[in-house]
């Protein structure tokens, strides 16, 4: 497989700038993937397409403000920590995994000074752009920092500052990602207490989404591509939950590519035929032909061309009815990445 086998044409108009609100009303294409069908739905209608012996499957990763302007060299540029490392510096837990612009200025040895109280200093340069920063602060005390002076890390075809929460899902949780897992904008507290009521199970994990989202896929084959770690952690109890849904049959819905990524990537990492309680790297990089062991259901947004995203929903959905579901969204005017329209594979 290429490349440019999963490119497609997207109006610039059809990238959502805000989300629809209220999130609910916004459209949800329902992609069955036995009978090929394709309907369009609403996402207030989520509670008539999942069945309430469904486990429904939450990222509950919250994002940080991980997005700096240091002043280097009387010149403001742009600082991104992407994750913690326990691999470089002399104080290990101070030590982060970062990308900037412009690559040049962040040199080994250099200063960055984000504010008066909070300086960086960088140790070492990586071969695929990024490099390692450390700082006098504890992990808890950079993240509190960044709040303070940093900016939400919004993907650039974004191009106003969201408000409020708009970057957030209603259940974020666990602070570390440096992006939101989107798919979850489209959940509301109403949804939840409507598919409660219904009985189905709800349950949730934690994946920090890291310098993969932000990197494109540069290598024609696929196959060459290499996947960024992210951090995530399986709790015991919704281990248990999956496991004994899957033996008693019924269906695991995932909310959002990183659910998947964090699930799949767990059974992967432990190489185990059930899924275990987890805490700790996956790297999995899901394209067509991967064989999922743990997800029957998938609900996720409108990805950009050429990602590892559209390849991983490619992967669940078959590349055919995918790329006819993405002419169909564009013909029906859907609304595309972040704040858009969502889809449910199923």
């Amino acid at each position: 497989m290429r490349l440019s086998d999963f490119d497609y044409h997207l109006p610039k108009e059809l990238i959502a700038q805000e989300p629809m609100n209220p999130r609910e009303q916004a459209k949800l294409m329902v992609i069955r993937r036995k009978t090929q069908e394709i309907e369009h739905r609403h996402v207030a209608d989520l509670p008539e397409i999942i069945q309430a012996t469904d486990i429904i499957v939450l990222n509950n990763t919250k994002v940080f403000r991980a997005r700096l302007h240091p002043i280097i060299r009387d010149k403001r540029v742009e600082l991104f920590l992407v994750r913690p490392t326990q691999k470089h510096g002399s104080s290990p837990k101070n030590a982060w995994i970062a990308i900037g612009k412009p690559g040049r200025i962040f040199i080994k040895g250099a200063i960055v000074p984000i504010a008066e109280d909070f300086i960086g200093e960088i140790e070492e340069r990586r071969d695929d752009g990024s490099f390692i920063i450390s700082f006098q602060e504890t992990h808890d005390e950079v993240i509190r920092k960044a709040n303070t002076y940093g900016t939400v890390p919004v993907p650039p075809y974004i191009k106003a500052t969201p408000k409020n929460d708009d970057y957030q899902t209603v259940y974020a949780k666990i602070i570390g990602s440096v992006a939101a897992p989107t798919a979850g904008f489209h959940l509301t507290p109403a949804i939840f207490e409507t598919l409660q009521r219904n009985g189905v199970t709800i349950c949730e994990l934690t994946l920090h989404v890291g310098i993969g989202t932000f990197l494109p896929i540069k290598t024609e084959r696929i196959d060459q591509h290499i996947m960024h770690s992210e951090w995530a952690h399986i709790p015991k109890e919704t281990a248990e939950t999956i496991v004994k849904a899957k033996q008693d049959g019924r269906r695991i819905i995932a909310i959002g590519t990183t659910t998947t990524r964090a699930l799949e990537g767990a059974m992967m990492a432990t190489r185990s035929t059930m899924l275990k309680p987890y805490t700790g790297d996956v790297d999995l990089f899901i394209k067509p032909g991967f064989s999922f062991k743990i997800i029957d259901g998938l609900l996720t947004n409108f990805h950009l061309p050429k990602s590892t995203l559209l390849l991983l929903v490619s992967a669940f959905g078959g590349i055919d009815l995918i790329k006819r579901a993405y002419a169909e969204a564009v013909r029906h005017r859907y609304r595309f990445y972040s704040f858009g329209d969502a889809m449910i594979i199923i």
